[in-house]
């Protein structure tokens, strides 16, 4: 017991929020009778955060570099806009609008980059202008109206699952494989990693602490794939998600340009005499930030099957708010992709439980920022222990 306290309290970034998340869902599903984790209710709590969680991946590696951008809800709307014009308007295939609509996100992030990167105008300035001249252009290019409707292909994006080439009768079996196979892989990189850590001495779980937490998180992985596999199986979104969160982990824990990415964070001076590019590392997450911002807007339009002047609204919000309540610094330098969606999570199903229960928006709001002061308020505490 000694030795689980002693790993929380060296480890309570990475595990804290994820403990909170289980609690928050046991919470929920008892206060609503059962209803939180149902698999039709667990599909739509999936469909619902995606696209925030998208933003909440690009957001974090911004938070990270130690900057903000308020201008992700406009851009996402914005590129939603656009992509309802050249699908509806110009009967371009999905596949083009899939590529031209990420192409104009990855310019709308090369040009905030700029200005941030190399004129050093504040980015909180930078994406607040932003923020309102792609909401004018979202409202200019729709002329105040809905765009509707999308054919199924663009549907697809959002609202699609991937086909049971098994054809199981009651239940999904792709789905149950491929949770099969994740676990897998995940047990082979453990065991991969601690064997590493063997070789170079370096600190370890005990042999006991290392297979329960594996175990453990075995089960909530094929629990999570079952109760899919009920419903409709695996959807296409979630496949996306499940992609950009090991490429951009591998990237943040792996590479160079992860390493760089934190380095800027925590000491950008220190970065920039230690010969990283710091100017060009900044301009590159924000191109980043673009291209996921557009992802995130083809999703939203997907799923709601249309284009609207008012979408992506408070999204930026939502996504600057889940890096913090999974576990990003205030002040830069700390941060994962990981707690990104975890915390992107706690806010999902804190809002779908408390929609069930049949509290208002004004309730959700108030409890939402409680929330998030309570994370910040807990990173600033931690930051001045250490201190």
């Amino acid at each position: 017991m000694g030795a689980i306290v002693q790993i929380m309290k060296n480890n309570m970034r990475q595990y804290g929020m994820f403990i909170a998340l289980v609690l928050i869902a046991i919470l929920f599903q008892i206060l609503t009778d059962g209803i939180l984790l149902r698999p039709l209710n667990i599909t739509n709590i999936i469909l619902q955060n995606s696209y925030v969680l998208i933003l909440a991946i690009g957001m974090v590696l911004i938070i990270i570099t130690g900057h903000i951008d308020l201008s992700v809800g406009s851009v996402a709307a914005f590129v939603g806009a656009v992509s309802a014009i050249m699908t509806i308007n110009m009967h371009l295939p999905t596949y083009l609008v899939l590529i031209f609509s990420l192409i104009i996100g990855a310019f709308i992030g090369a040009w905030q980059g700029f200005w941030v990167a190399y004129v050093k105008i504040p980015a909180f300035i930078v994406t607040l202008a932003g923020m309102l001249i792609f909401r004018g252009l979202t409202m200019l290019v729709l002329q105040g109206e809905s765009l509707a409707p999308f054919p199924n292909s663009y549907q697809e994006i959002s609202s699609g699952f991937i086909p049971d080439i098994v054809h199981g009768k009651d239940i999904n079996i792709l789905a149950i494989v491929l949770g099969i196979i994740v676990t897998v892989i995940y047990i082979v990189n453990e065991l991969r990693n601690r064997n590493q850590q063997k070789k170079y001495q370096l600190p370890i779980l005990s042999s006991k602490l290392f297979f329960a937490k594996i175990i453990i998180i075995a089960i909530i992985v094929n629990l999570f794939t079952y109760i899919l596999a009920t419903y409709e199986g695996i959807p296409n979104i979630l496949v996306i998600l499940f992609v950009l969160i090991l490429v951009y982990s591998f990237m943040m824990k792996r590479t160079v340009v992860g390493r760089q990415v934190y380095a800027i964070g925590g000491n950008e001076k220190a970065a920039s005499l230690s010969g990283v590019k710091t100017k060009r590392v900044t301009f590159w997450v924000f191109v980043n930030m673009g291209i996921l911002a557009a992802l995130s807007g083809l999703a939203f339009a997907a799923r709601l099957n249309a284009a609207t002047p008012k979408a992506g609204t408070n999204f930026e919000l939502d996504a600057i708010a889940a890096c913090f309540i999974g576990g990003a610094s205030a002040y830069g330098g700390i941060g994962t992709v990981g707690g990104a969606i975890v915390g992107g999570l706690v806010m999902g199903v804190m809002n779908n439980g408390m929609s069930i229960l049949g509290l208002g928006i004004d309730w959700q709001q108030t409890i939402k920022g409680l929330v998030l002061l309570l994370a910040v308020a807990f990173d600033v505490y931690n930051k001045n222990k250490a201190l």
